[in-house]
């Protein structure tokens, strides 16, 4: 007779291990945002680095054509800032804070292609280095028609 640990704990120890490699990582409160902006756009950077202080990785990539990468991801112009930013298929559109960004990705919702702040709201991340607390402007969720719904108002 076998004194050690049964046979069964150790067999249900190695299934546990191969479905822990075999199952897909996910990441619902950060990730990595690829970020297109102007060459020389110093908001849009600043825009990253709040994004980055909440756990993102971003990656500039800076390009003339903005308007090119915006019709490419489908924002039209009412819903258009200065950058334009992609994760996890999200289109992520202007100053929009990092929680929403996060909330985005934990909840999902059906229908939304990304977020946006459109124009550039004063009181928004990334505007005012001295803005701890996004004010007076709307965050608003579009689908691929463009139909806007706020996601959140501040």
């Amino acid at each position: 007779m076998n004194k050690g640990i049964p046979r069964f704990v150790w067999m249900f120890a190695g299934l546990l291990a191969v479905a822990a490699f075999a199952l897909p990582a996910t990441h619902a409160l950060a990730g990595d945002i690829l970020m297109y902006k102007s060459p020389n756009c110093g908001c849009c950077t600043t825009w990253g680095d709040t994004l980055k202080a909440a756990g993102f990785t971003v990656t500039e990539n800076k390009d003339e054509d903005m308007d090119a990468i915006k019709q490419k991801y489908g924002v039209s112009e009412k819903l258009a800032s200065c950058h334009t930013a992609i994760i996890d298929g999200y289109v992520i559109e202007g100053h929009v804070p990092a929680a929403d960004v996060q909330r985005l990705l934990k909840e999902k919702p059906e229908g939304v292609v990304g977020l946006t702040a459109p124009g550039m709201p004063q009181q928004s991340p990334g505007m005012q280095a001295d803005v701890l607390e996004p004010k007076n402007y709307d965050v608003l969720a579009f689908d691929k028609d463009g139909k806007t719904t706020v996601f959140s108002r501040y």
